[in-house]
């Protein structure tokens, strides 16, 4: 502690030296800010990918994510390499109400050009006191002239349940988006209005693409579910305050109902402690894919001149005693291959199944997703699925219920052709390949020799090539009847859609309502 006390005062009577220093002497102007803000990101880069310096400007942001709440306008943008866009307004909010719809791209906020600004830069300009106007200057698909649009700032908070019902089968469902303050409350709320009037006969909680929150809330989620009084999650660090174990307190709503939670590899923190505190006392069954691995906790510290520090307190460690932060957080080496399904220290679960310490949860049972083909892929990250739903949006006034909307095949042509029209072009891995050995193959003095068949090659690739919009329609029917629904539907008509042919809820439901007749449910929970 005493040589860590000398340490710091004499680093930072170099930094004082070393800035007077440049300051006097430097041959350009320096501006001593924005050094100190890259030697800060610099110090903490080498630490852990959570512990960041926040500057007085990020302070809304900071808010939201442990509140859910922040002054603005109540809409998801993106950047599409010249202008940033709405691609989701939030339903109820006042993008909504004044009229802005997906696609719309933002031209000017209150006056100030926007062409070539950033999502970041962009939705700090939107951010602001709730109750202030901003004015936004808009150009939508197939309207030769801009918009403009008066909005009146409110606080918007983002809803932690964005869907949940009860299926035909009895099954009932809850996706929850988040973890900011009464996710629990809200949570415990919905559940005994879905069980109030019937016999259920098992309850998924989809925590995919859920990257956490507060962590008491994690807590009382799992508390619906086990007995009070049980540890569900343990912090252990440096400073005192950082210790501590955090029971169960309240009495539980269900210890019967068959559970299972829904996962993938965007499920972190919050929502690791949820599955694997549920894994640990075998009371329900994780099913998906492993999830992300972040088993670290932050605290926002205050410092000088109104800026904050989040900075990594302390490790997580769930019931069984694992922890579940992936192996090396600092990033320094390699971990790639840690990634893959390999196992940390083993762990016994209260009913005596092994479980394993490493990265995260792994599921119960494990839903192979295929990746998407090249073309999915191109026509979803350049943006034609998203334009041709502004497109459609734009000329059809109402479509089918969000569960019942489906890509026909005239939509199907149609939006073939639009990607035709707009000169889609992309480059298969495959294609690298053949580029790479022609040119090995001319260095190597070959390329003469092999010409005939590599031309061969091109030209049946060139073919294949035409049919992957036809041969990949699935995926990328999938996209387009997300995207689609959204622009009538928003996120919880999004959510509605993607049920519908959902692998995931698919094997959930097979398992609770024991459809292959074999008790999977019990049997997986014994560890048979």
């Amino acid at each position: 502690e005493k040589q860590n006390n000398f340490e710091i005062a004499k680093s930072l009577d170099i930094y004082n030296s070393l800035l007077r220093e440049l300051n006097l002497n430097y041959v350009d102007e320096i501006n001593p800010g924005e050094l100190n803000e890259a030697a800060i990101k610099a110090m903490l880069d080498g630490l852990d990918p959570y512990t960041v310096f926040i500057p007085e400007s990020d302070i809304e942001n900071a808010k939201f994510m442990t509140t859910g709440e922040y002054g603005g306008i109540g809409a998801l943008i993106q950047y599409d390499g010249e202008y940033t866009r709405i691609s989701d307004p939030y339903e109820g909010w006042p993008a909504q109400k004044a009229g802005i719809i997906a696609g719309d791209a933002i031209l000017e906020v209150n006056g100030v050009d926007c062409k070539k600004k950033n999502t970041q830069q962009v939705s700090e300009m939107l951010k602001g006191q709730p109750g202030t106007e901003v004015t936004l200057k808009i150009k939508r698909y197939g309207e030769d002239k801009p918009l403009t649009k008066v909005l009146k700032r409110e606080k918007v908070k983002i809803d932690n349940i964005p869907y949940y019902k009860v299926f035909d089968n009895g099954v009932a469902y809850l996706s929850l988006s988040g973890f900011t303050r009464d996710a629990a409350k809200e949570m415990k709320e919905k559940f005994l209005e879905m069980r109030k009037n019937r016999e259920l006969k098992g309850f998924i909680l989809d925590l995919r693409g859920n990257g956490g929150g507060l962590m008491n809330e994690a807590v009382d989620i799992v508390n619906l579910f086990i007995p009070k009084n049980k540890p569900v999650v343990s912090m252990k660090g440096k400073a005192a305050n950082a210790n501590s174990l955090h029971p169960t307190t309240n009495e539980p709503v269900d210890l019967e109902i068959p559970l299972a939670i829904l996962v993938d590899g965007n499920s972190a923190s919050a929502s690791e402690i949820v599955a694997g505190a549920i894994q640990d006392y075998d009371r329900g069954v994780i099913i998906g894919q492993r999830t992300f691995g972040k088993g670290l906790v932050q605290n926002i510290l205050p410092l000088s001149y109104n800026t904050q520090m989040k900075v990594t307190v302390a490790h997580y460690y769930i019931p069984s005693g694992r922890c579940i932060q992936e192996i090396d957080y600092s990033h320094k080496k390699d971990t790639t291959q840690m990634k893959k399904d390999t196992l940390g220290r083993a762990f016994q679960t209260a009913g005596g199944r092994t479980v394993y310490e490493g990265h995260g949860i792994m599921p119960d049972v494990k839903v192979e997703r295929e990746p998407y083909a090249t073309v999915t892929a191109y026509l979803y990250a350049k943006n034609y699925i998203y334009d041709y739903a502004n497109k459609f949006y734009s000329e059809h006034k109402s479509i089918d219920s969000a569960d019942r909307f489906m890509i026909d095949d005239a939509t199907y042509q149609d939006f073939m052709k639009f990607v035709k029209d707009k000169k889609f072009t992309y480059t298969t891995e495959t294609e690298k390949a053949i580029e790479k050995m022609k040119k090995t193959a001319k260095e190597e003095g070959y390329l003469e020799k092999i010409q005939p068949q590599l031309d061969l090659l091109e030209k049946n690739l060139a073919s294949e090539k035409d049919n992957d919009l036809l041969s990949n329609r699935k995926d990328i029917e999938e996209l387009l009847r997300s995207e689609i629904v959204g622009r009538y539907y928003y996120q919880k008509g999004r959510i509605v859609a993607s049920l519908n042919d959902d692998p995931d809820l698919k094997r959930a439901f097979e398992i609770l309502l024991n459809t292959n007749g074999t008790d999977e449910y019990h049997s997986i929970l014994s560890g048979k």
